[in-house]
């Protein structure tokens, strides 16, 4: 139990996506497990980490697939698994990081864009090299500012599922390392300003990085709904829109 507790200590500090499965009845009641994702052993995406146990390998491995669902849906729940032919009774207690939306690119989409999402309860980072358009006066209601390349700065930050990174610069040489960090990355959302066009040269500059297509897939291009936006609020409208979209679909386990 001692290695558990220090363990889900360590991963909300971290602010790291994971849930406590608790045992409510029988033979197993008070016994937990915790679930969380950790880096993959041969170095792409992420896999399901256990710390504890709940007394039974198989019913460990019930719990672990339900756990991954309720962190998919991020939401906790009460569940009912089956141990040899009696139904057992677990609470599953998801701990979710604090949302983040992280824009490259400090342009005019980003000034309302930031309102939005921080009216959202998201914190708010805007990244951009570019220190003329990088500066306090334009995003003093910004939760970060920072005057880096976005692709080193993204290197530091913690990207999980609770991160949603964007691209708006336009240029190739902020958005494109910055969309091969994101994607290397669990993130819950990454979208790129552009046209088809644009996004299609952004695809072929990606594959010669070595991106996979499965991670290209993931990327939201044309950035946000249909909405008809032509004004910079008005796509930063439809920016936010499909984000919380995405999010409200996943939070359904949909």
């Amino acid at each position: 139990m001692a290695e558990l507790l220090d363990a889900l200590a360590q991963a909300i500090r971290q602010d790291k996506l994971c849930a406590v499965v608790t045992a409510l009845d029988g033979p197993e009641i008070g016994r937990k497990l915790l679930v969380q994702r950790a880096p993959a052993q041969d170095g792409g995406g992420s896999e399901v980490a256990s710390t504890g146990t709940l007394g039974r390998p198989t019913l460990d491995q019930a719990a672990i697939a339900h756990a991954g669902a309720a962190m998919e849906a991020r939401n906790s729940r009460r569940v009912s698994i089956s141990v040899e032919a009696h139904e057992r009774d677990f609470l599953i207690d998801v701990h979710v990081p604090q949302e983040v939306l992280v824009i490259v690119g400090a342009v005019h989409i980003a000034i309302p864009l930031v309102t939005f999402a921080r009216e959202l309860g998201l914190r708010t980072i805007v990244v951009d090299a570019r220190t003329i358009f990088a500066t306090k006066d334009r995003f003093d209601h910004v939760d970060e500012l920072i005057q880096r390349w976005p692709e080193d700065a993204l290197q530091e930050m913690t990207l999980n599922e609770s991160t949603y990174v964007i691209t708006l610069t336009h240029d190739e040489k902020l958005d494109t390392p910055a969309l091969i960090c994101a994607l290397n990355h669990p993130v819950g959302y990454v979208g790129a300003l552009g046209s088809r066009r644009t996004h299609a040269k952004r695809v072929a500059a990606l594959q010669s990085a070595g991106v996979s297509e499965e991670q290209i897939a993931r990327i939201h291009a044309p950035i946000g709904l249909d909405l008809g936006a032509r004004s910079p609020a008005e796509i930063a409208l439809s920016i936010i829109a499909e984000i919380m979209l995405v999010r409200n679909r996943k939070g359904e386990g949909k």
